[in-house]
């Protein structure tokens, strides 16, 4: 039986805002364990996760551009987008916590789960009741007890749903402002990937790249553009080698990845404010960073809303939060040996009024 879970263009909408979220919630993890190698150590490794953090990044917009073709409106400081990690992500994968942890290789595993490959068709939903970790409440109207395997069958749902709704309305389901679209003319890294969506074809487009870049094409190892999915970038890491053109999954061949898992700083895993409370200077610094974050989100925010111009400035608000939360870990926790501070990617929301004030969006 074919499972209709996106039946009317306000369910499209849901399950696009969701899509936000879920590239959003991978980005913190990814930034975390990025920022807690030491200085001017693992460059192969930094270079991995940061290409992927990135290209999380393009997937975030290509969601706002799918959501605002068909008339939604992208928000990206709605009350509880921003995660409370630990989590699980969005879609329904309940069977591991997605949360900000140090480079390591039990996070490497964690992220491996985020980028796994989707199951077989007859696998691709699965039946269980929704976990309190869940981020949101349900994707489904209809279905609520059933959930996804893995992110390209998220949005191979969509994928589904999108034609149902076009084969009914036609090209009246793309209502959306084109001027709301982002361009490659805007976009800092990775532009020839981003998709301007007007119909159903570049809809299906910037869907297939959030789909390959994560788990490789049609079962392989490399998306549509020949670069290594995010689920054997990671990989590599894992294995102390470089995938190259040829290799079949779980065997690459290239030259060796040098990992040192010891060049790290042991930040506090899931970090979040009251363990900080009393900590002077260290809670203010963590308030900014999560200001500052806050405004960096309130910025795309705009930017996804007719004014894709301001993704230009926005590449500025990301050095500044790198720097923020660079200076954030390398110090001790007070009362905690062997552990160091880490940031916390939150909307101004849930920080201080003073310390979101202090923060001024160029």
């Amino acid at each position: 039986m074919t499972l209709r879970r996106i039946a009317t263009v306000e369910d499209l909408h849901q399950y696009l805002q969701v899509a936000l979220q879920l590239e959003h919630a991978t980005i913190p993890p990814y930034l975390t364990a990025l920022y807690s190698m030491h200085p001017a150590t693992n460059p192969d490794a930094s270079r991995v996760i940061r290409v992927v953090a990135v290209e999380e990044m393009l997937h975030l917009t290509l969601a706002a551009n799918l959501l605002n073709a068909v008339g939604g409106v992208p928000d990206l400081t709605a009350d509880g987008f921003v995660p409370v990690y630990p989590c699980h992500l969005p879609d329904g994968e309940e069977d591991f916590e997605v949360g900000t942890r140090a480079f390591s290789p039990e996070t490497i595993e964690g992220f491996l789960k985020i980028e796994r490959p989707a199951e077989a068709e007859d696998q691709r939903f699965v039946d269980r009741e929704r976990s309190e970790l869940a981020l949101l409440p349900t994707v489904d109207a209809h279905e609520d007890d059933l959930h996804f395997f893995s992110i390209g069958e998220f949005y191979a749902e969509i994928g589904e749903g999108l034609a149902r709704l076009h084969a009914q309305l036609g090209d009246a389901l793309f209502s959306g402002d084109p001027a709301r679209q982002v361009g490659p003319e805007y976009y800092y890294s990775g532009g020839a990937a981003v998709v301007r969506v007007t119909d159903l074809d570049s809809a299906e487009a910037a869907m297939r790249v959030i789909s390959e870049q994560g788990e490789g094409l049609g079962g392989g190892i490399f998306d549509e553009e020949g670069e290594l999915a995010h689920y054997y970038r990671f990989q590599q890491l894992l294995l102390g080698r470089y995938y190259q053109p040829g290799d079949e999954a779980g065997r690459p061949s290239g030259p060796e990845l040098d990992v040192d898992w010891s060049a790290v700083y042991p930040v506090l895993a899931d970090a979040d404010f009251t363990d900080y409370t009393g900590t002077g200077e260290l809670e203010d610094a963590v308030l900014a960073h999560s200001a500052a974050y806050g405004a960096f989100l309130a910025r795309l925010t705009e930017a996804f809303g007719g004014s894709p111009e301001l993704l230009v400035p926005a590449v500025a608000d990301m050095f500044r939060i790198r720097e923020l939360a660079t200076q954030i870990i390398r110090n001790p926790m007070p009362g905690r040996p062997g552990v160091n501070a880490s940031p916390i990617f939150r909307g101004p929301a849930l920080v201080s009024a003073a310390a979101a004030a202090a923060v001024t969006v160029a």
